[in-house]
Parts: structure tokens; C-alpha cells; sequence
């Protein structure tokens, strides 16, 4: 519970820190700590926690906006980023790499098909909306492939010699 606090908070601060640096969105800087999370935290925890925190930073900040519906699919697509990526990562022995890859293949798959379906509800052009909703993640990929491996085995590390185990949630 305490490390989905912690992921949390950080979930919360690291989008106004990019917006701050002039780095925007499209780094997914909410995403990263959410997903960190799903490897660190229970899945129960890490699930809640990535479903909860984009709806907890639109009514604090007003971003992810309600509507459009922004808000709505990041919760989706944060929530089943961190579902897919425990999963995998508790049934694969602890192994990060298939893990995060499927975590990351089923959020822009989640994100894809919501921005297509809400954009064609509102009668937007869908394919091009979609299309560049994914194109625009990419830097976001790039940092979650180049970021979360490293941060991971740092904090397993250290929480094993803080703690005297290995991976215990």
C-alpha cells in the first residue's frame, strides 16, 4: 500500500514537472511510475492504484481532461498496462522484460482502440486521431523500455537489503 502511495504521488507530480520542462505529454510521465508500480506493488494495489490515479489528477489539475474524455483512457489504459504487467511478471518468475513489453504492446492496443471508438462517437476523424495518439506515445515507450529495467533493479536491490528478502510484495 505504501509503494502505490509513493507511485502515486508520483504519478500525480511527474506530468507537471514535464509540462513544466517544456517536455509535455509525450513522454507518458504518468504512465511510468503507474507501471513501475505493477512490478513493485500487490496487483490488487498496482491495478487500483493505475486506474484511480488519472481520474485523481483531473478533478486536482484538470489533466487528463474529463472531457474529451482523455481521463477515461488513461484510466483504462493504465489500468491494463499494470494488470498485464503484474501478471505477467509474477507468472514469468520475476522476469521484467516479457513482461514490460506486453504491459506496453496492450496499452497502446487499449489506447488505439478507445481513441478510435471516442473519436468516432463524437464524429472526429477517428483513423488519423488514433493513429497519431499513437505515434505521439512513442517518446513515452522509449523512456518506459529505458527507464523501467534500470529503476526496478535498483529498488529490488535495495529493498532486499533493507528488508533481508527478495521480491516479497
Amino acid at each position: 500500500m505504501v509503494t502505490s502511495a509513493i507511485m502515486s504521488a508520483l504519478a500525480l507530480i511527474l506530468p507537471a514537472v514535464f509540462h513544466l520542462a517544456g517536455l509535455g505529454s509525450k513522454f507518458l510521465p504518468m504512465l511510468l511510475p503507474l507501471l513501475l508500480n505493477a512490478f513493485l506493488s500487490s496487483l490488487g494495489w498496482a491495478v487500483l492504484t493505475a486506474a484511480l490515479v488519472p481520474w485523481i489528477s483531473a478533478f486536482a489539475t484538470g489533466m487528463p481532461p474529463i472531457y474529451p474524455p482523455v481521463a477515461l483512457v488513461m484510466s483504462a489504459e493504465a489500468g491494463c498496462m499494470a494488470l498485464v504487467a503484474g501478471t505477467l511478471y509474477r507468472l514469468g518468475k520475476r522476469s521484467v522484460w516479457p513482461a514490460l513489453i506486453a504491459a506496453i504492446i496492450s496499452d497502446r492496443m487499449m489506447s488505439f482502440g478507445l481513441t478510435l471508438m471516442l473519436s468516432q462517437r463524437f464524429g472526429l476523424p477517428a483513423r488519423a486521431i488514433a493513429v497519431s495518439s499513437f505515434v505521439y506515445g512513442l517518446p513515452g515507450i522509449a523512456l518506459q523500455l529505458a527507464v523501467v529495467p534500470i529503476v526496478l533493479k535498483g529498488l529490488t536491490k535495495r529493498r532486499s537489503v533493507l528488508f533481508g528478502h527478495h521480491d516479497r510484495e
